[in-house]
């Protein structure tokens, strides 16, 4: 007869060696159990229940003493780990010393101290754990012993690593910026497309033979995008998205379900796609809820697909769609050519017409008073010049509307520049330069001049008011003060549209300050390098200013 007065050392020896039978005495006055956790009927009773049902449970079960050592562990825990003695056994060291994945790296330690449940993954070689341990406490309110029960998680973790590995891969199947997509011809997206999908298809999913094929949406044909492994006659065998006579990938395509089947030679909705294949799973290609294409994968096994492969196929096709989406666009394409043409022709003529006007205003200051005919000429030419860069303009707009450029690499609207007169006044040609190629695609009327003499000139016979005058502080003839009396001398305003950009450096004059106290408007200097979100943003402000001025 061994006696004992506590729980867990019943436990402990219940888990260790047979017994015949068990007796329990009545409580005897003056005993101190370890923990206080006397042996009573009542405990007696829920020990041995829940000694069966460890026995009983689907899952690896054990309980543990506050030292992590097993006091009994189920059946199912045993056969896993290949334990025939576990009775005493440091819990990690008894099941191999499995490696701890994620935030929670003591998962019993935590449990104990804190007396709450802890979850925890467990990887052992290449199989998944998940770990739940649960403290049970005593009447003292301390833990006595730790519940633990381990379930098979590697199926569902495979499950899950391989979804998102094919999540990242979906991601990387059009992994350019919207700028790259946009300069690349048609072909070259379709080819990086194909290899991208051909990849990750083998790699990941283990699939050697795929068909994909887009929905014409005019004549309903499905036509072959990407066919590996499919027997060549068979891949160029027109196909429409209909649910009768025109096969599985038909009859996905017309009704956006997916379709199994599991042996092609008993199924009447199968045409030959490989030779010899036996079963094939097919998806439609969804974007935007609009059916958009079939993506087919077959095998020569019967049954070779399950609805694991189904859930990882519908994954992937998703982000096939979406890549679909992304690169290709034959619209923008051809917009994009368009676009290109008229850009090129505008960065080649937009300083060569300033220089026009630059020279042209200063031979009419020369005329005038002397030959009035000579000064209308003149006055004619400005006026054509300044129509060649509209018209260039307005041709642009026409042949690459907006809404056929790719959302991605579409200008932001800013209906406040549209139309606007910018002129802008620096001695570096690179920046009269940008000053056209960023401002002019926001609709911008942009013109340049080198010096503050010239722009004087400019301003002096335009027929039009220019909404807003950028010049650099430092001009080889003027400053940036100097422009700002010689502006509200010529317009008569007392805080002229004037901005002024400057570097970081020494600003000799202090032309600046004197500025600010000569009527410069508040907030109205660029210090280069400045973002282009800075230019635009001073220039609506003084654009707003100007149209809110009765």
């Amino acid at each position: 007869m061994v006696q004992v007065d506590d729980v867990v050392d019943a436990l402990q020896l219940l888990g260790s060696e047979p017994f015949s039978g068990i007796y329990l005495e009545a409580d005897q006055p003056g005993l101190t159990p370890r923990g206080g956790n006397r042996l009573t009927p009542h405990s007696l009773q829920q020990m041995l229940i829940g000694s069966l049902i460890l026995q009983d449970m689907p899952d690896g079960v054990a309980l543990l003493d506050c030292d992590y050592q097993i006091i009994q562990a189920n059946d199912k825990l045993a056969s896993w780990f290949d334990m025939t003695n576990f009775t005493g056994l440091n819990f990690y060291k008894a099941i191999g010393n499995p490696e701890i994945l994620g935030a929670e790296l003591s998962p019993l330690g935590t449990a104990l101290a804190k007396q709450t449940t802890c979850a925890a993954t467990m990887q052992l070689n290449d199989k998944f754990y998940q770990l739940n341990v649960a403290p049970v406490v005593g009447r003292s309110g301390q833990a006595i012993f730790l519940v633990v029960t381990i379930r098979d998680s590697t199926q569902f973790t495979h499950q899950r690593q391989k979804l998102e590995a094919l999540h990242q891969a979906g991601m990387a199947l059009a992994d350019l910026r919207p700028e790259e997509i946009f300069e690349m011809d048609v072909e070259h997206r379709i080819e990086l497309l194909k290899e991208n999908i051909l990849h990750y298809t083998k790699d990941l999913l283990n699939y050697d033979v795929v068909e994909i094929r887009l929905i014409d949406n005019a004549s309903g044909l499905l036509e072959p995008l990407l066919s590996v492994g499919i027997d060549s006659e068979r891949a160029k065998q027109p196909l429409f998205a209909s649910a009768k006579d025109n096969g599985v990938t038909g009859f996905v395509a017309a009704t956006g379900k997916s379709y199994m089947c599991e042996d092609t030679t008993n199924d009447p909705l199968y045409l030959d796609g490989l030779i010899g294949a036996k079963s094939s799973l097919t998806v439609p290609l969804i974007y935007h809820d609009q059916v958009i294409g079939s993506f087919n994968v077959e095998s020569p096994d019967v049954r070779a697909f399950n609805e694991s492969d189904l859930k990882f196929v519908e994954a992937f096709s998703q982000d096939i769609a979406q890549a679909l989406n992304t690169l290709e666009l034959l619209v923008a394409q051809r917009a994009n050519t368009a676009q290109q043409s008229v850009e090129a022709i505008h960065s080649a003529v937009a300083l060569p017409i300033d220089e026009i006007l630059n020279d042209t205003v200063q031979v009419i200051e020369s005329y005038i008073g002397h030959n009035p005919g000579v000064v209308k000429r003149l006055k004619s030419i400005l006026k054509n010049a300044r129509d060649i860069r509209q018209v260039i303009q307005k041709v642009g707009e026409k042949m690459a509307p907006a809404e056929a450029v790719p959302a991605g690499v579409q200008i932001d609207q800013r209906p406040v520049l549209k139309g606007k007169h910018v002129l802008v006044i620096d001695a570096d040609e690179q920046v009269r330069t940008s000053a056209h190629n960023l401002l002019d695609r926001y609709g911008c009327i942009v013109e340049t001049a080198h010096e503050g003499c010239a722009a004087m000139l400019m301003i002096r016979n335009s027929e039009q008011h220019y909404d807003a005058v950028i010049s650099d502080i430092h001009l080889p003839d003027m400053n940036g003060y100097d422009i700002l009396l010689k502006l509200k001398k010529i317009t008569g305003q007392e805080s002229p549209n004037l901005i002024l950009m400057t570097g970081f450096g020494y600003d000799k004059g202090h032309s600046i300050v004197k500025a600010r106290q000569a009527g410069l408007r508040q907030g109205a200097v660029l210090y280069k390098p400045f973002r282009l979100d800075q230019l635009l943003q001073i220039v609506e402000s003084f654009v707003d200013s100007q149209a809110a001025t009765p």
